[in-house]
């Protein structure tokens, strides 16, 4: 019986080794982003900073990783957690969003963090900082519905 765990623990640990030479590409887009979202909308300072504290992981084409990112599968549970925010709402994209998906998403920005949604907990569990209090979750829905309002303006003749 002690030779079969023991062989079950090589095969497992041959596998865990093997694991390591499968990585997801990095989400890492330096430099200028041409679709980002202040091209439509401006961005204050201290707004940007919060999004880059509680958003733009998932949700633009610049991830900071974590340095447990390079241990899989933590990996690729990041990685999907990446994709799958950049596939809702990717800041650096926004421009090339239709004018209808355009003001819906800004709208649920401002649903998502009222009903505390995002961000999410998983993330706020291990980054702290990311965790909204009241007054910044009121700059933020206050960005989303002012930011909503100039959009409209924006395409109103536009056919969405």
């Amino acid at each position: 019986m002690k030779k079969y765990f023991k062989i079950g623990g090589y095969i497992l640990l041959a596998i865990l080794l093997l694991m390591q030479f499968i990585r997801p590409s990095k989400n890492i887009h330096t430099g200028t982003q041409p679709n980002n979202i202040t091209k439509l909308v401006p961005i204050n300072d201290s707004m940007q900073r919060l999004f880059n504290v509680a958003c733009m992981d998932c949700h633009s084409n610049n991830t900071r990783y974590p340095w447990y990112a390079n241990v899989m599968p933590l990996g690729w549970l990041i990685n999907n957690h990446v994709v799958d925010g950049k596939r809702h709402f990717n800041f650096d994209e926004f421009t090339t969003y239709k004018a209808k998906r355009a003001i819906k998403k800004i709208g649920e920005i401002a649903e998502s963090v009222e009903t505390d949604y995002m961000p999410m907990e998983n993330y706020t569990y291990i980054h702290k900082d990311a965790k909204l209090n009241n007054t910044q979750k009121a700059a933020i829905i206050n960005w989303a519905k002012s930011a909503e309002a100039t959009l409209k303006v924006l395409y109103k003749d536009s056919t969405l």
